[in-house]
């Protein structure tokens, strides 16, 4: 008897074993409040399945360090890997060392630039970032009615978002219900509330006249609330829109100060990439754009969006 339970539970074991999976992800930068929501979402979900372990990485917003990390992973002998990139124009490289280890690799809300070139066992899950910039636009030039002038805040240079973002924008602002919207400012706050604020009190102290910031993120936005608020300017004078739905963006709208976010759902998107990596391991097939749905977010829905989420 004792033989027969021993070999059960022997049998067991190798049986958990034969189907642990470990993945190597590694975050563009921890020190963000986006990608913290992605990679608790992402660290939540797997611990919600049996025999699944992540081993989460800081790359410090350094592609170098990144790069590293992805080769550690591999000499670690995970099962996959999940990349949030630091620059999306470095992914070709780190694409070619998962490919030539034949480790499956699934990047992560930023899209890479490589994403049609893709390897096999490789994929990539986010939303859709022109969605979030025609969404932002859209609604911004409703609120001005079509007419106004608007300055333009944008992510990191180097991530494709908030190239993709911005150019959303644009093209929204072009079309001829917006056309009367001219933007007289354009520059980089890399996703940052503190340099979203120094670049809003530097237009301000430069005589730059606006009606509407348009931030690639709620991050940026929050600083230029920050920004106007600290030169007494009326925040019922401006419109103020970022991409996200973060808690301090929502928190802002319920106060009065953010008149747009649109929903990126982080959590989502890490659970799609642990998702998308499991089935790689396993040979399945998996699209190679998974995109989850963004949301657009006003004062008018903000009740109902929080009821639900």
């Amino acid at each position: 008897m004792k033989k027969i339970i021993f070999s059960a539970a022997l049998a067991v074991m190798l049986s958990t074993a034969a189907h642990a999976e470990t993945i190597g992800v590694s975050i563009a930068k921890f020190d963000d409040n986006f990608l913290t929501v992605l990679r608790n979402g992402m660290s939540d979900y797997a611990q919600t399945l049996n025999g699944v372990s992540l081993q989460v990485e800081d790359a410090q917003n350094d592609v170098a360090k990144q790069q590293s990390q992805i080769q550690n992973f591999i000499a670690a002998g995970v099962d996959a890997i999940i990349v949030n990139p630091v620059d999306t124009d470095a992914t070709a490289a780190m694409s070619k060392i998962a490919s030539d280890a034949k480790i499956p690799l699934v990047y992560v809300n930023r899209q890479p630039a490589n994403l049609d070139t893709l390897p096999d066992k490789q994929a990539f899950v986010a939303s859709e970032e022109t969605v979030a910039g025609t969404l932002e636009a859209q609604e911004v030039c409703r609120l001005l009615g079509g007419k106004g002038k608007a300055v333009v805040m944008m992510g990191e240079l180097s991530n494709q978002g908030a190239r993709m973002r911005t150019a959303a924008v644009h093209d929204v602002l072009a079309t001829d219900a917006c056309k009367g919207i001219s933007i007289v400012e354009e520059q980089t706050a890399n996703w940052q509330r503190t340099e979203g604020a120094d670049l809003i009190t530097n237009w301000l102290s430069a005589g730059t006249e606006f009606d509407a910031v348009i931030a690639n993120n709620d991050e940026m936005a929050i600083g230029a609330m920050q920004a106007l608020k600290a030169a007494g300017r009326p925040m019922d004078k401006v419109v103020i829109a970022g991409v996200d739905a973060t808690q301090d963006a929502l928190a802002a709208m319920a106060a009065g100060d953010l008149d747009v976010t649109v929903f990126q759902n982080a959590a989502g998107q890490g659970k799609g990439a642990v998702d998308a990596a499991l089935k790689l391991v396993k040979g399945e097939t998996v699209e190679k754009k998974v995109y989850i749905p963004f949301e657009l977010v006003t004062p008018a829905n903000l009740k109902d969006y929080q009821a639900k989420n």
